[in-house]
């Protein structure tokens, strides 16, 4: 059986990195703000119960954002780390997913997310006992650096994948993953790795490295290539 599923979008950080006068959710791409496109392949699934976006308690930017008024949008104020406002958005949908409901976190500076990957994702993890992420086979040779920005060694990447979001989780597991990591005082850089730290194993399932995060100014023009590229004829 097909289960509907929620969704959780942190997007309460800062555009440290990108050296933007705005939180990089909401820098234009394309004709919309990054956190529209980054929403949209959620709001044209059926299967979509509900988004919870997760704001910084300062956020003045998006009520004037084109999905502000959409009924399938709630939002909620984030924490300070980015497991923090996971937790946020997770109590925001206590009285309305159920323990066993699917919830897919997914970053708000993350625009080129295909419908082929989500359903994939969908599909492969829906009768999965513990739950999984997208992620892409790393392909390029990695290197460790030494001090001085020397190389000190070649990485082997046979079994190296590139963690993507959505990741996707029971609404229960995941709250008591990172409720765990949180009260042990383990940082931690996304969903998985709490879930993970309960002794279980995600499932890694294949997904476009077209799906990339907007972190660095070079960033955004090839975000809007990707999208460019899916429109074309």
């Amino acid at each position: 059986m097909e289960n509907r599923f929620w969704v959780v979008v942190p997007a309460a950080g800062s555009a440290r990195r990108m050296g933007a006068a705005v939180p990089k959710q909401y820098l234009p791409l394309a004709g919309r703000t990054v956190i529209e496109w980054s929403l949209a392949p959620f709001l044209a699934h059926a299967r979509t119960a509900g988004i919870v976006v997760v704001l910084s308690a300062d956020d003045r930017r998006w009520p004037q954002t084109a999905l502000a008024g959409d009924a399938k949008v709630v939002t909620t104020s984030g924490g300070a780390e980015r497991m923090d406002s996971v937790l946020a958005g997770l109590r925001a949908l206590q009285d309305r997913a159920a323990p066993e409901d699917w919830v897919l976190v997914h970053d708000a500076a993350r625009p080129c997310l295909s419908a082929t990957d989500l359903d994939r994702l969908l599909t492969e993890l829906n009768d999965d006992a513990v739950g999984g992420l997208l992620a892409a086979p790393v392909v390029d040779t990695l290197k460790r650096a030494a001090d001085g920005g020397r190389v000190s060694q070649t990485v082997p990447r046979e079994n190296l994948w590139r963690a993507l979001t959505p990741q996707m989780f029971r609404r229960d597991l995941l709250q008591r993953a990172l409720d765990g990591v949180l009260a042990r005082g383990i940082a931690v850089t996304d969903e998985a790795q709490a879930v993970e730290a309960l002794g279980l194993q995600p499932k890694l399932v294949a997904g476009d490295a077209d799906n990339i995060k907007v972190t660095l100014p070079e960033d955004l023009p090839r975000a809007e290539r990707i999208l460019q590229s899916r429109s074309a004829p």
